[in-house]
């Protein structure tokens, strides 16, 4: 697997400091967020999922843990508007460059406004995807934010 995507891309051209990790993707795991954290050995609250949607039809990213569900009505006062809906896959993946279970917050083909968890923001580390099915970078939640030019917000339901 290359350790190398457009996600680290991204983190190194801001100069992040992270840490990759890979573990077996299992495509049949229920959850494959807490599939991932059972993998790395990692609290669930501390592995970030990122969730693609839509804000009054335009493209949002939502970045909240894995055991947690993205509240719509909440992301959408997030973003100011009326009505939030989750995109589908397909058009996340056009989107993104990336294919679902390996869609990073980072290094998207397009660059969307993003919110992250506000509770995820406690954590000294966080895991989010590295642009790849099995690939998880390992963050401080402050750079992740920075690095991204994200906003916090309360997203859970």
């Amino acid at each position: 697997m290359a350790r190398d995507t457009q996600a680290t891309r991204a983190l190194t051209r801001a100069g992040a400091a992270f840490t990759v990790h890979v573990y077996a993707y299992d495509p049949d795991a229920g959850s494959t967020g807490l599939h991932a954290a059972e993998a790395l050995g990692a609290d669930p609250a501390c592995v970030l999922k990122t969730l693609m949607a839509e804000v009054d039809g335009k493209p949002v990213c939502a970045v909240l843990p894995v055991d947690c569900t993205l509240s719509m009505k909440r992301l959408a006062a997030a973003a100011g508007g009326k009505a939030a809906r989750m995109m589908v896959p397909a058009e996340a993946e056009r989107l993104t460059g990336y294919k679902v279970g390996g869609i990073s917050p980072l290094g998207q083909r397009r660059q969307v406004r993003t919110w992250i968890e506000a509770a995820a923001l406690a954590s000294p580390l966080v895991y989010v995807n590295g642009g790849q099915r099995g690939l998880q970078i390992r963050i401080a939640p402050a750079a992740l934010l920075a690095a991204l030019g994200a906003a916090a917000a309360t997203l859970v339901a």
